[in-house]
């Protein structure tokens, strides 16, 4: 047990390492790092969280293939690589939706409805003052801000409905995914090729914190259903 903690550790301080070399690669817009790290990235939560697991939730592990997949599809930073990566990215949220709906117990859908909609609100004031979106990615980006909302609003009802460890470690999760989705929003379709070099480290930053505090939510989710 004592061993495999030790691991677990070594393992997540490498996580991290990497993850602050493929933020350093993106800053300076090192593409031969950014193509080797980025990728790494959920590779690494994968293996973490498959020693860490004794259930080993298979969509968890397909929602970090599809990360992924995803990190891939943005490095070429093109139109054509942005749809797709936002495709792969849908489907991603979709999962991952589907999989916290089934590890936390949600009773009443008034509370996750009044938590959705500030949510909703700020996106979509988001995205209709965007004028740069291709017409190709319009019905995606909506679909994403509704998946991003009602992740946000699952995560801010269930905390606000019952303060424990599960919640409180799912609502930082969310607010880390929000974050991510606006600052990639901007850097994409509001200020196009404009402070680049803040932006993409700043998203890279959000993303590596925000899939390993989900990664946390799970653990801790499948421990108390375990309980």
């Amino acid at each position: 047990m004592r061993q495999k903690e030790n691991i677990i550790n070594s393992l997540t301080v490498c996580y991290f390492i990497i993850a602050f070399f493929e933020v350093i690669a993106e800053y300076f817009i090192n593409r031969p790092m950014i193509c080797i790290l980025k990728p790494i990235i959920p590779l690494f939560l994968i293996v973490i969280y498959c020693i860490e697991s004794n259930k080993k939730n298979k969509l968890f592990i397909v929602a970090l293939l599809l990360s992924l997949i995803t990190n891939i599809l943005f490095i070429p930073n093109t139109q054509m690589y942005l749809f797709y990566g936002l495709l792969v990215f849908t489907v991603h949220r979709i999962i991952v939706i589907y999989l916290i709906f089934s590890l936390q117990k949600v009773n009443d859908f008034i509370p996750l409805i009044i938590a959705t909609a500030p949510f909703l609100l700020i996106f979509f004031y988001l995205f209709l003052e965007t004028v740069e979106i291709p017409p190709d990615s319009i019905y995606l980006i909506i679909f994403q801000n509704l998946l991003i909302s009602m992740f946000a609003g699952i995560a801010l009802s269930s905390y606000f409905m019952n303060d424990n460890k599960q919640n409180s470690v799912l609502l930082i999760s969310a607010l880390l995914f929000v974050m991510l989705q606006f600052v990639v929003f901007v850097e994409k379709y509001f200020l196009v090729d404009e402070f680049e070099e803040m932006l993409r480290p700043l998203a890279m930053t959000f993303n590596a914190l925000a899939f390993f505090t989900f990664y946390k939510y799970v653990i801790v989710a499948e421990k108390s259903h375990h309980n």
